[in-house]
């Protein structure tokens, strides 16, 4: 496989660990587990064990284990996460403990991260560092994941470096590349979740991506769900299948890009219950369901919004700027902008421009807030400037509009 051989070629960088044992030999094939790492185990033979005591942070420093103290001092645990951990690992040298740690120093790992990596997977500090962690660093910096995103993603989900790279990381590389098409997008579909490369492409990925073609979605659009979305994309196959028969049903053209924006609003349980909950509180701003299926689409992801955003943003439009409600239905995008930053700011011109009669009051609410900034200020703010020297700083948030 080109992938394969290409990574072959990949030098390791990190020589600035110079007294590590490891460098010296030549790399391994990409190959490795962490089956044959195991803890060395404590012998109490010839001692009478203690009572058993739940160890607590009034411990002492002399009475803890080893590895407790070491992943204290080291990794930057908590006496807490330390305990937890050591039930987990055991080991009496530092050797193989500091290889790791200076290896994930080299490669940008912040004390944090490094923390939490082995917090959440505590067995890849007693792993082989040149077999088991630098290929699947190097491969991930291969594609184009810099040093920075790679320490971020792989200290949130450090599960990743325990998976094999020839038999499942690089064969799950190569079909995303087939329907991606770029290192950027798999980069991109990487860094919203670990999880993609975690999976046997075959089980979800490879039928739920055919399905969508079969179902009339071209491929930019795949690409689209897969990249930046692509937790929707590894549902079970029949309830993924399902969605998308319900997204259909509801009336979305599977050419256009809001049809796998919807079928990622209604994939999985967590995604359908905001689906719901969108759905109630619309209701109470006295949308009909026509309305709110009118809304959802055109812009599927206003059925993805929190209660709060929604209410917040609706309780100014129709209150404070008395839009009726449904006119929002009409134009939910509008929903997404901020209310300190854009909606405000715009409509408080609008206010006072429509309280000195210098432009009609039945302004629609994309005149308003759909332009750029550019064109929003050359169109009601410098226009106006003579007649209405206030504007930028009401704009800006310097002056109140109110009692202008």
């Amino acid at each position: 496989m080109a992938v394969n051989q290409n990574f072959q070629t990949l030098r390791l960088d990190y020589l600035s660990i110079s007294s590590a044992p490891f460098l010296s030999r030549k790399p391994a094939q990409l190959k490795g587990t962490l089956a044959e790492l195991k803890p060395t185990p404590v012998s109490l033979q010839n001692e009478t064990p203690p009572p058993l005591k739940p160890i607590t942070p009034k411990t002492s420093s002399k009475q803890r284990p080893f590895t407790v103290t070491y992943l204290i001092n080291s990794c930057g645990l908590s006496l807490e996460s330390a305990i937890a951990v050591s039930d987990k690992i055991q080991f009496q040298s530092p050797e193989r403990p500091d290889l790791v740690l200076a290896l994930l120093r080299n490669y940008g790992f912040s004390k944090t991260q490094i923390s939490n990596l082995i917090r959440k997977r505590p067995l890849l500090l007693l792993s082989h560092p040149e077999n088991i962690i630098v290929p699947k660093l190097e491969f991930f910096r291969s594609i184009g994941l810099s040093s920075s995103e790679a320490a971020r993603t792989l200290s949130s989900d450090p599960t990743l470096l325990t998976r094999s790279l020839e038999n499942q990381i690089i064969p799950t590389y190569e079909f995303l590349k087939s329907v991606l098409l770029s290192d950027e997008k798999i980069v991109a579909a990487l860094k919203r979740t670990t999880w993609i490369f975690l999976e046997d492409p075959s089980k979800s990925l490879i039928p739920n991506t055919a399905y969508l073609k079969e179902s009339g979605v071209p491929q930019n659009c795949v690409s689209l769900l897969l990249t930046h979305f692509p937790e929707a994309v590894m549902q079970k196959h029949e309830s993924f299948c399902e969605t998308v028969r319900e997204v259909k049903e509801m009336g979305f053209e599977p050419r256009k890009s809001t049809f796998v924006l919807a079928v990622h609003a209604l994939s999985g349980k967590g995604n359908k219950s905001i689906w719901d909950r969108c759905f109630e509180v619309y209701k109470r701003w006295g949308w009909s369901k026509d309305d709110i299926l009118s809304a959802f689409r055109k812009h599927p992801h206003s059925m993805m919004l929190s209660e709060k955003k929604i209410m917040k943003s609706m309780d100014y439009f129709v209150n404070e700027m008395g839009w009726p409600s449904r006119a929002i239905a009409e134009c939910p995008v509008v929903l997404f902008f901020s209310l300190e930053k854009r909606i405000i700011p715009r409509c408080s011109v609008f206010q006072i421009l429509s309280s000195k009669g210098l432009i009609k009051e039945d302004f629609s609410l994309t005149t308003v807030l759909l332009p750029v900034e550019k064109r929003f200020l050359e169109r009601f703010v410098s226009r106006y400037q003579e007649e209405a020297p206030e504007l930028l700083s009401v704009y800006q948030g310097k002056v109140k509009s109110e009692g202008l």
